[in-house]
C-alpha cells in the first residue's frame, strides 16, 4: 500500500509511473494533463497522432468522460473490468486532455481487471493513460524487466507486479458507427463479442491490419508495430542459416541458431502469453533474423498474427 501511494504522488505530480495490467505493462500519466502526457509520449518516442487508451476504474468512472450509449453500456456490464476498450465519443465536456486522444471527438476507454492497476486507479483518484511502457513500435512488455531494458535510466518508477496473466493488448471495439467494429484483435477473443453482439458487430477491416498510418481512431494500428530489432520472416517451415526459431505445436524443425516455442501443446491462449517475452529474447546475436512458424487464425489466434504481421512489416512504415 506504501508504494501504490508512492506511485499516485508521482502522478499527481505530473510525472510518470510503469504498472501491471492483466494485458501488459502500461506508462501511466494523468490523463487530464496535457503536461504529463507531452512527457510520456517523449519517453515513448510516441508519434502525437497516436491516441491513448484511458483507464479507469468503473463504467461510472467512464461515463464522466464519454458517451456511454446503451451498447456501450451492455459491453461495460459483460466484460469489465477486461481486456477490452471501448472507443466512444467524446463530449465537449470531458475532462480528459486531447493529447490522449490525439484530438479526435473520440475516447478510448477500458478498466483493467489486475489488482495492481485497480489499486494504483483509486489511490490516484482518477483516470490514467497507459499505453504500453516501451519505446514505441517495440515490442510490448510483459514483465519489469522488459520496461526497464527499453527505458534504461530514463525508466519511470515500475509496480512489478510479476509477469502478466494474457501477454496481449486488449481488443479494441468502436462503438462510434452503425455498427461495433474490431480496430485492433486483442486478449478478448472475437468469438466471445460475437456471441454477445451477433450481427452488431461488422467484419473485421483488413485495410486496418494493413493500412496507413493516417487518421488512427485507436491504438495499435500503426502499420508497422510490435517490432523486435531482428527482421521477422512469417510462416516459416524451417530455420535459414542464421535465424532463431519462433516455434508453435509439438513438431518443431531443427537447424535454428536458438528456438523458443509459443506453446508445444499448440495452445493459442499459452501462446498469447509467452509471444512478446519470446520475441524478447530471440532478437539478439548472434541471430540475423527470427523465423515464425504458422499459427492458426482462430480464436487468440486472430490477435497473435496481427502482432506478428505488423512486427513484420518495414519498420520505415513505422512513423
Amino acid at each position: 500500500p506504501d508504494t501504490i501511494d508512492r506511485a499516485a504522488r508521482i502522478l499527481r505530480e505530473g510525472c510518470l509511473v510503469a504498472f501491471p495490467t492483466e494485458t501488459v505493462y502500461g506508462l501511466g500519466a494523468d490523463a487530464a494533463s496535457d503536461a504529463a502526457i507531452a512527457k510520456l509520449y517523449a519517453l515513448k518516442s510516441r508519434p502525437h497522432f497516436n491516441p491513448l487508451i484511458v483507464h479507469v476504474l468503473s463504467g461510472a468512472e467512464a461515463e464522466r468522460i464519454a458517451l456511454v450509449g446503451a451498447l456501450a453500456a451492455s459491453l461495460i456490464r459483460e466484460f469489465w473490468p477486461g481486456p477490452l476498450t471501448l472507443v466512444l465519443p467524446r463530449p465537449r465536456t470531458s475532462p480528459i486532455s486531447l493529447l490522449a486522444s490525439a484530438g479526435l471527438d473520440t475516447v478510448a476507454v477500458r478498466s483493467p481487471a489486475h489488482p495492481v492497476a485497480r489499486a494504483l486507479l483509486e489511490a490516484f483518484g482518477g483516470p490514467l493513460v497507459a499505453p504500453s511502457a516501451n519505446r514505441s513500435g517495440h515490442v510490448s512488455p510483459t514483465r519489469p524487466a522488459h520496461v526497464e531494458f527499453d527505458f534504461g535510466p530514463a525508466a519511470p518508477l515500475i509496480l512489478d507486479g510479476g509477469p502478466t496473466q494474457l501477454g496481449l493488448e486488449s481488443t479494441v471495439l468502436d462503438l462510434t458507427g452503425e455498427v461495433a467494429a474490431i480496430l485492433r484483435p486483442g486478449a478478448l477473443p472475437r468469438a466471445r463479442l460475437e456471441d454477445f453482439l451477433g450481427p452488431l458487430l461488422a467484419p473485421l477491416n483488413v485495410s486496418s491490419v494493413h493500412g496507413s498510418n493516417a487518421a488512427l481512431k485507436s491504438p495499435g494500428m500503426l502499420a508497422s508495430h510490435y517490432a523486435p530489432r531482428l527482421p521477422l520472416r512469417l510462416n516459416a517451415a524451417s530455420a535459414e542459416p542464421g535465424e532463431a526459431l519462433l516455434a508453435f505445436g509439438p513438431n518443431m524443425p531443427e537447424g535454428a541458431i536458438r528456438t523458443l516455442n509459443l506453446s508445444p501443446r499448440g495452445d493459442l491462449a499459452e501462446a498469447a502469453a509467452n509471444l512478446f517475452t519470446h520475441l524478447r529474447s530471440l532478437d539478439a546475436p548472434p541471430a540475423s533474423a527470427i523465423a515464425v512458424m504458422p499459427i492458426p487464425v482462430e480464436g487468440l489466434g486472430e490477435a497473435i498474427n496481427d502482432r506478428l504481421q505488423r512486427a513484420a512489416r518495414p519498420r520505415d512504415t513505422a512513423r
